[in-house]
Formats: structure tokens, sequence, C-alpha cells
């Protein structure tokens, strides 16, 4: 089978989905609670999802649930944050203009966040200028290990990709004045001194220069882009090279409100072509009030990845009730939008193998409250992770015993351990950054598809829990890179650990290889939906006619090729085993590789007729499988007599114990 990437098909297979979340979510919901927790919002039942478009539960009204109890209980002396949705060409009307907040504009979604007396909330609701009123609910916050364990420190080591020249916003608490791991090294000249922030805008307390006093940002920066500086490059981020724009909604508690989320979304709509930002992180969010097609927080990160960013954020911490059971229906907002890249969480065990890692219990359960989404989109590591710490911060002061040293003396802890989905968000964040250094023209939609299409399914989690399966960084840069230079003819380099499938919508579509030019990853196409805007149907590339996908040719014809639009391995959601549990030093079969543990500058392929060759730099990228190259950072070869030159170390690393961070 070949991969067609520009004639027409043969056939067109018409999206036809047999079985949707919602069945699969009601099943799992009305386990015994002795068996399964009900979820985080019991007595609900699940309802029927519709594929990229709103359900029944998208709303149509003037005062969303909260602000209509409010407005009925009316106390004399109550006020309530609000956000006013206005018609087109509408302003808040003058009497009400008293009660908007400084800073309180976002145009994003025609939106104005007021504080207003509860008795004038039906009168404001009434009037001709106003749209919709929303409730501006509270917002939240919800290293070396990671690195070798999902690959990135193989892309920088073999390719030299390190996200330099890509933009990253970080929407958070904001980020540390100064850290030894945020210094410059490229020729980059940035306006806060030797750190690698191109802009900071505080939407908390208005001030200019960065500063972070509750310490959650400066952690998730780090993750994204630390170099690693106070560890000798042990602890540095995915993206070391990465410029970080950093926006300030949280205080110096890590609470917020909706609003500044949504104004710092508005500022990157405004500001992403100036600051280059292709990248936005939000290990923030809020409980699901709404549906995701009318609340203004994910309506607004919607605004933003329809202009070409591509919006990661985190699923939430929400994957155990109170009585420690696991539940479903966890995801936050804005993880609940089709158009958002949502990550769970999940943990390495403390080494840097795959093989052992599982999922973070703490990592919230799809389906999407209301819209019933599968969620989250893959998980990435969230468990310990260790990253810059803020002196002075909240966390600093009141976590003391998760502060941890660095390699070289200093004055202060320079790191700290933290678990939660909002360590793992910024793990993909990074990836992204990287993936998009290798190709700049991949579109939000097209990243989340290579993400999820090279992600590892773990045995034992369905994919309400690990979502496409767990981040393959190699994976992603490698099918990244392929896509910016391929050509007709050039085979797909697809990979026996890859989960090769993707999740649209609530369906799983497996037995097809991707085409990034397919409408399915046009900027503007919503996730998930059956069709296009102009009525024609969703194509995401060619159909493979087997669960392996290998040996695939992009890019020609031979007329046989059909469009890759229907799941033949069914449309549900349902995750099998992968069954491939490659050994360290073999690929393809019969090639040996040698090299030394935990690096991947000098490697020997050995052949079976005997002939030896050295590889370096981008070829070790390029010969080597994902799987091979991964391992190569974990195990020490075993034992055999090595080809000549090549040196091998006595024995196996130690690997510390995993560090037990604390939810952040």
């Amino acid at each position: 089978m070949k991969f067609n990437s520009t004639a027409p098909p043969r056939r067109k297979a018409v999206w036809g989905p047999k079985r949707v979340i919602a069945a699969a979510a009601m099943v799992v919901l009305g386990l015994s609670s002795d068996a399964m927790a009900a979820g985080r919002h019991p007595g609900r039942q699940g309802r029927k999802a519709v594929a990229g478009k709103p359900n029944s539960n998208a709303k149509a009204y003037r005062l969303d649930k909260e602000l209509t109890f409010r407005a009925a209980r009316s106390r004399a002396t109550s006020k309530t944050k609000v956000i006013v949705e206005l018609q087109p060409g509408a302003t808040l009307p003058v009497k009400y203009q008293g009660y908007a907040k400084r800073r309180g504009q976002l145009g994003i979604i025609r939106g104005v966040a007021v504080e207003l007396p509860d008795k004038l909330l039906n009168e404001l609701a009434q009037n001709p200028s106003v749209f919709r009123l929303h409730y501006d609910r509270p917002a939240t916050k919800f290293n070396y290990r990671t690195s070798l364990t999902v690959g990135t420190k193989v892309v920088r080591d073999t390719l030299g990709l390190t996200g330099a020249g890509v933009g990253v916003a970080v929407i958070d608490s904001g980020v540390t004045a100064w850290h030894d791991d945020l210094t410059n090294n490229t020729s980059t000249v940035y306006p806060y001194g030797n750190q690698r922030v191109s802009k900071f805008v505080d939407f908390v307390n208005g001030l200019t220069a960065p500063y972070d006093d509750d310490g959650h940002g400066t952690h998730v920066a780090g993750i994204i882009a630390g170099n690693g500086y106070d560890s000798n490059g042990e602890k540095a981020g995915a993206a070391p090279d990465a410029s970080l724009i950093v926006l300030k909604v949280l205080d110096g508690q890590g609470n917020g409100t909706v609003s500044n989320i949504i104004a710092a979304l508005d500022w990157v709509l405004a500001n992403h072509t100036a600051y280059n930002i292709r990248v936005v992180n939000m290990s923030v969010g809020a409980a699901i009030h709404e549906s995701a097609w009318t609340d203004p927080l994910t309506l607004a990160a919607k605004r933003v990845v329809d202009a070409g960013v591509v919006v990661v954020g985190a699923a939430g911490n929400f994957g155990k009730n109170s009585a420690g059971l696991p539940q479903y229906g966890g995801i936050s907002a804005p993880g609940n939008a089709p158009w958002v890249l949502t990550v769970g969480g999940s943990s390495t065990q403390g080494t840097a193998k795959r093989t052992d890692d599982i999922i973070g219990s703490y990592s919230s359960r799809g389906p999407s409250y209301l819209d019933w989404n599968a969620k989250p989109d893959l998980v990435a590591p969230g468990t310990g992770s260790v990253s810059l710490a803020s002196v002075g911060s909240n966390f600093y002061i009141n976590r003391a015993l998760a502060l941890l040293p660095g390699s070289i003396p200093t004055g202060s802890m320079p790191y700290l351990s933290l678990t939660g989905t909002s360590m793992a968000a910024p793990v993909v964040a990074g990836t992204v950054a990287l993936m998009l250094q290798a190709n700049p023209s991949l579109t939000p939609n097209a990243v989340k598809a290579i993400l999820q299409y090279t992600a590892q399914q773990y045995p034992g989690y369905n994919g309400l829990t690990q979502g496409a399966g767990f981040l393959n960084a190699v994976g992603a840069v490698r099918l990244a890179r392929f896509y910016a230079t391929a050509t007709p003819g050039a085979t797909v380099p697809v990979q026996k650990m890859w989960s090769k499938h993707i999740i649209w919508g609530n369906h799983r579509l497996g037995k097809g290889t991707l085409d990034v030019h397919a409408n399915a990853f046009n900027v503007g196409t919503n996730w998930g939906v059956a069709k296009t805007d102009d009525g024609d149907n969703i194509v995401w590339g060619t159909a493979c006619g087997s669960s392996d996908c290998d040996n695939i040719v992009w890019g020609t014809d031979d007329g046989d090729n059909i469009v890759w639009g229907t799941a033949d391995d069914g449309d549900n959601i349902v995750w099998g085993t992968d069954g491939d549990n490659i050994v360290w030093g073999t690929d393809d079969g019969d090639n040996i590789v040698w090299g030394t543990a935990g690096q991947v500058n000098d490697v020997w392929v050995s052949s079976p007729d005997g002939t030896q060759t050295p590889l370096s730099g981008a070829a070790v990228f390029d010969k080597l499988k994902d799987k091979t190259l991964l391992k190569l950072l974990q195990y020490a070869p075993p034992p055999a007599m090595p080809p000549i030159s090549a040196v091998l170390p006595s024995g196996n690393p130690t690997v510390a114990g995993l560090l037990h961070g604390e939810v952040a």
C-alpha cells in the first residue's frame, strides 16, 4: 500500500461511527462503588457525544447556572465576579462601567470582566448589548529522568534540536527574576538580563519585571526550557533554548480567576506573531461549569488555536475521589475542549527505562463533563518532577522538604520536586517546541495527531486513562521531521512501538498513516468533526490495510489508495496490548547496536556480515529505531564482545529512587 497525499482517492470512506464514548462512559461510571468510584459528577449519566460539534448541553442562555442561582438569592450586599460577553459591536453599558475590573477587557471573546452586585445580575442580562453572562469562576494550578524516558535528550544529543527560536507562552504564576538554568546560550538578546524571557506580563498586580511569588510557574517554565546549568545538564528541560513568554495569572497562593486567564490568551492572540509564540502551556485550569462550546475560557483557547498556536493543557489532578478510589470524568477546563492538547500524568517510577512506567493515580480521566469528549489526548511524566525553584516563593517556603540541591555550589536550593498533571503538560509543550523547530509548518491539529500516532500504548489502561498512549518524543520529532522534507516515494518511518492511531473526537482511528496536508489538519478544522464547514468528508491520510502500516510510501499513487476515514478496527475507544518487547541491543532484528550506556554520542552498528559502522549525530537518529535510541540511555549493553574501539562501561548505572514530590 502506498501513501497518497495529492491524488484523488479511488473511493472515499464516509465517517460512520458505530459506537461512541458515551456508551463506554455509562458502563464505566455505572460500576459498583467497591470496584470504581462514581466520578466527579455523581448521579449523572453520560449523554451522547457529537463529534466535533456542540451537544444538547451547550445551552442557549443569558445567565449561566451559577449566576442564575446568585440572582435568585440576591443578597443585598453580595457581589459576584462576572464575565460579560457582549453582542458584536456593543460596549458595556455606561451604568455598569464602574463595576469593570482594571485590565478587565477581554477582546478575544468580546468580553469584559466586572464585579457586580447580585441584585443587578438579571437586569444586566436583559440589556440588549449583552450576549451572555458567565460566572468568573476561580482558577488554580492543578528533569533529567523525564528527558531520558520520553526521549527529548536523544533529540537534543543527536539532532541538536533545542527549541531555539520557538516562543513558548507560560500562563501561570510568573517566573523567578533569576535562575542559572534560564541563562541564554543563543545569540538572541533578551530584555530582562541574561534570562531567556522574551516578555513578562502581570495580570495580577500589574508589575513589569519578572517575579513568581508562588513558585508554580517557575517550576513549569524549567520543565519546558531549563538548561540544567546548576546540575551539569541533568535537570535540563525539554527545549533548553526555547524563548519564554511568561503571563502571570495566579497570585502568591496559586489562585486566580478565569478572566485573568482569558486576558492572557487575549494577549497571546494579539502578540503571537511578534514573539513567534507557537505553543501555549496552561498548567492552570478551572472546574467545568458549562459546555466547552459556550465557556468563555475554552472559546478563548479556541481563538488562539485557530490562529495556528498549539495550546497544551493539564488534564487535572482528579483521578481519585475522596475515598482514594479511581474516578472517571475529572478532566478540568480548558482541557475538556476538543481543540486543546490535553495531557495526563504518568510516573517513571524513578527509572529511565520506559517499560515500568505507570499512570499517576492523581491523573484525571475522561470523558469530559457535559460534552463527553474522549480525554486526555496522551500522558507524560508528571510524578516527582524535578525542576526550578523560585527562592522566597510560597512553594520554596512551605515545601522545604521537596527542595533539592544541584551539582554545583549555589547560594540556595535551585531545584524542587513536584507531582501533578501541571508537571506533565510542560513536558509535552517542550516536545512540541522541538517538533516545530524541526518542522515549522505543522498546524495544531497536525501536532496533536503526530503526538498521538507516535505515542506508546501500555497494556492495562483504557483510552480514558492514557489517551492515545505515553509520550514518545523521539517518534514525534522523527515524524515531524519526515514531513518537513518528504518527497513522493519516501518511506514513512513507521515504528513498531508507535500506537499508530489517533483519537478523532470519540473515535479510535487506526490502520492508516497520517497525511499532514489532509483537511483534518487544516487550521480552523475542529478536532473530531465529521465534515468540514464546506461539507467535505474529513480526510486523515491513507488506509494501510493492516495494524502495523509498515513500508508505507509517501506521496505516490498507484490508483489503489483510499482515504483513511473509517476505523476498521472499531469506532469506539478501546486499546489493546502492544505486545512489543524488543530487547536492548538489537536493531532491525539482525544488526547489533553497541554504545556506552547513558549517551548517544558514539554508537557502532555491527551487521551480520561483520561490517562495523560508527554512527554519530543525526545519523544515530536516522539509523536507529525509537526503542533502540531510548534504551541506549537506559542500560549498559548486554555482555558480549564489542567491536574494536567501542568502550563499554562495567555494570549497569545506578538510578536514584523516585523523588516523591507533592501534588501541585
